[in-house]
């Protein structure tokens, strides 16, 4: 091997120590730096990392969300009836070094633990209530519960569980039964209940109305005869200034009416006496001058 040879294997050789000096971690990833099997660096920035050739190397985990889906847990309830659970957990890796101690680093692993943990949780709040209190109670403060206490049991594994819910609860079909039915019991009482406060609030409803209407009724009715009273009053002054002013006139237009309404329809038959005052004016003749 000649002289030129041995430059282009140096030469070679230091560019693969140089290739070898760095690293790239995205915003996806958390890494370790491990030296002779011993992790000397957890806290590495994203972007480019220096480290020494050879003798380091670089292991990087998924640092994203993950998800974790398993089969349907058979839980117990305070009633000691059984439930069939499906829940899912939603959590990340937040303290990487404790999270390769712990699992040297495989998720397959975590799941395993994560789902035992998740498991012994259910357990420990579904033994606590009823059925009924599982199915139609607070869902919501439940799954803070569990969240909350699963969050606490998984800190020497290093990840932050971000969500815990149960999407699904399966009942035994002999114990749904009974479930639903107390259910549909419950609600037709609260239903029954409030018809009977919307009855209630009707007949107060219509008993006022009943009063106002005849207060109504009574003060129309007492308006009414007053203005009946007073264009009663002012009709009789109106005849009596008539009959002050010409009487023989004023008689003679009550007559000419009182013949109008005695004679309006042509089969009517009146037998009177000629000489009677209803034809005071008929029978009337005029005196020639």
């Amino acid at each position: 091997m000649n002289k030129s040879s041995y430059l282009l294997v140096f030469a070679a050789l230091i560019v693969g120590i140089a290739f070898n000096s760095f690293f790239i971690v995205d915003e996806k990833e958390k890494a370790i730096v491990f030296q002779f099997g011993e992790a000397v660096r957890t806290d590495i920035d994203v972007g480019f990392s220096f480290k020494l050739p050879i003798i380091q190397e670089v292991k990087k985990y998924d640092a994203r969300i993950q998800t974790l889906d398993e089969a349907p847990d058979r839980i117990l309830t305070v009633e000691s009836k059984y439930l069939l659970v499906d829940s899912f957990i939603k959590y990340k890796v937040s303290d990487v070094l404790t999270f390769y101690k712990a699992n040297n680093g495989s998720f397959n692993s975590l799941n395993s633990l994560l789902g035992q943990r998740s498991e012994f949780v259910l357990k420990n709040q579904f033994g606590k209530r009823t059925v009924k209190e599982v199915v139609s109670g607070e869902r919501d403060e439940l799954m803070n519960t569990m969240l909350n206490q699963l969050n606490d049991s998984v800190v020497d594994l290093g990840v932050e569980i971000i969500d815990f819910r149960v999407k699904r609860i399966d009942l035994p079909s002999n114990l749904s039964n009974s479930v639903y039915e107390r259910m549909r019991t419950e609600r037709n009482r609260l239903a029954e209940e409030l018809r009977s406060e919307g009855k209630e609030i009707a007949r107060e409803i219509r008993a006022i109305a009943d009063k106002d209407k005849v207060v109504i009724l009574a003060e129309a009715y007492k308006k009414s005869e007053l203005l009946r009273g007073e264009g009663d009053a002012e009709a009789t002054a109106i005849y009596a200034n008539a009959y002050s002013v010409d009487p023989e006139f004023y008689e003679f237009t009550r007559s000419l009416k009182a013949y109008t309404e005695t004679f309006k329809s042509k089969s009517d038959v009146m037998l009177i006496d000629s000489e009677s005052e209803f034809f005071k004016y008929l029978n009337k003749q005029t005196q020639p001058k």
